[in-house]
């Protein structure tokens, strides 16, 4: 999977601007596939180059409008054909959980639960989202909706499992290192 794919998938359902297709992932595929402004444009500028998008309208201040060629049907096609095996997924947090043995119990839970706070305002917003889009206008918004679906109903099980874990943490299923182990330093 890659921006480029995404990008491809986005003007299969309609031409749009660098902008439009950033507005897109702001409000939804941001949640699976983040993308930064400079990174959306510069992957337009190469899918032109490689001829599988094309400018077809250049308006005020530079601003182009892109569609797809056949060619960049075809690979979006293919793209979404092709059978993706189950890759696994880096996740920082996760990571840090792994370790918060090194800290305080106290101090690890009250991480886990800064998190569960964190995924409680995410699902708050995707709430909103959820309920100000009109989802059934075409077949891309229909598909938005099934993605924002997924959004939900994992930041429904971070805070469940976050709140969990600061449980069992609180029930002194943690303990702080044996002396001679090493501990994390406080800040300087």
């Amino acid at each position: 999977m890659s921006l480029r794919h995404a990008l491809l998938g986005l003007l299969v359902f309609r031409p749009g601007s660098g902008y439009d297709l950033l507005k897109i992932f702001n409000t939804s595929l941001g949640q699976v596939w983040p993308a930064r402004q400079s990174q959306v444009y510069g992957e337009l500028t190469k899918l032109d180059a490689t001829g599988l998008i094309t400018v077809t309208d250049e308006g005020p201040r530079g601003r182009k409008q892109y569609a797809l060629t056949p060619e960049g049907h075809a690979e979006a096609r293919r793209w979404l054909a092709e059978r993706e095996e189950h890759q696994p997924q880096r996740n920082p947090m996760l990571l840090q959980t792994f370790f918060l043995g090194l800290l305080p119990p106290e101090e690890a839970v009250a991480r886990l639960l800064r998190y569960a706070d964190t995924a409680a305002r995410e699902y708050d917003d995707l709430v909103a989202l959820r309920d100000t889009e009109p989802w059934e206008r075409d077949a891309m918004a229909e598909c938005g909706r099934l993605v924002l679906e997924y959004g939900l109903r994992q930041r429904a099980l971070e805070q469940e499992w976050a709140r969990w874990a600061a449980e069992r943490l609180r029930e002194g299923r943690l303990t702080a290192p044996a002396a001679g182990q090493p501990e994390i330093p406080e800040p300087a």
